[in-house]
C-alpha cells in the first residue's frame, strides 16, 4: 500500500536504461549508470533521482576505484533511499551482471521517514520490472561487506565482486 505516490518518468527511464544492455559505442557505455539513489521529493508525492548521487560506469578506474564501497558511501546516514545497483560478480561458472534493487532504511533514519519509504516501496518496484534481486538493508553493518551482497546474487557460488575477490 502506498499514498498516492508517482514514479517519476526519470526514474523508469534511468531504470530502463540500466536494465538494457545493447550494444553501444564506448562513450555510451561510459556514461551508463552503474549505480543510482532514488529519494522523495521535498513534497514526499513523488519518487525521484536524486541529484548527483549516482557512478557512473566510465567513472569506475577514473574517479572510482571501486564501485561497491563508494555505492555504499553515498548511502545517507541518517535516512531512507531506494537504490538500484549494477552488480557484475563471477560466479565459478560464468560471468554475470544483475541489478539489485536496494531499500535503504538505516535505524537511524526518523519513523516518518522509514514509514513513508516503507508503504511507497511497492509504487517504485511495479515500476522496476523483472528485476531479479531485492534487498532491505537497515544499517552499515549489512552493506558494507560485499560478500553479503554476493551471498543475495548467488549464496557460496560467487567468488567474485566489481572484481575483486571474496
Amino acid at each position: 500500500m502506498y499514498w498516492g505516490v508517482t514514479v517519476t518518468d526519470e526514474v523508469i527511464r534511468v531504470f530502463n536504461d540500466m536494465k538494457v544492455r545493447k550494444s553501444s559505442t564506448q562513450d555510451e557505455v561510459k556514461k551508463r549508470k552503474k549505480a543510482v539513489m532514488f529519494c522523495m521529493s521535498e513534497d514526499k508525492k513523488n519518487i525521484i533521482v536524486e541529484d548527483g548521487k549516482q557512478i557512473l560506469v566510465g567513472d569506475i578506474g577514473e574517479t572510482v576505484d571501486d564501485p561497491y564501497l563508494c555505492f555504499v558511501k553515498l548511502l545517507p546516514p541518517n535516512d531512507c533511499r531506494y537504490a538500484l545497483y549494477d552488480a557484475t560478480y563471477e560466479t565459478k561458472e560464468s560471468k554475470k551482471e544483475d541489478l539489485v534493487f536496494i531499500f535503504w532504511a538505516p535505524e537511524s533514519a526518523p519513523l516518518k521517514s522509514k514509514m513513508i519509504y516503507a508503504s511507497s516501496k511497492d509504487a517504485i518496484k511495479k515500476k522496476f520490472t523483472g528485476i531479479k534481486h531485492e534487498w532491505q538493508v537497515n544499517g552499515l553493518d549489512d552493506i558494507q561487506d560485499r560478500a553479503t551482497l554476493a551471498e543475495k546474487l548467488g549464496g557460496n557460488m560467487v567468488v567474485t565482486l566489481e572484481g575483486k575477490p571474496l
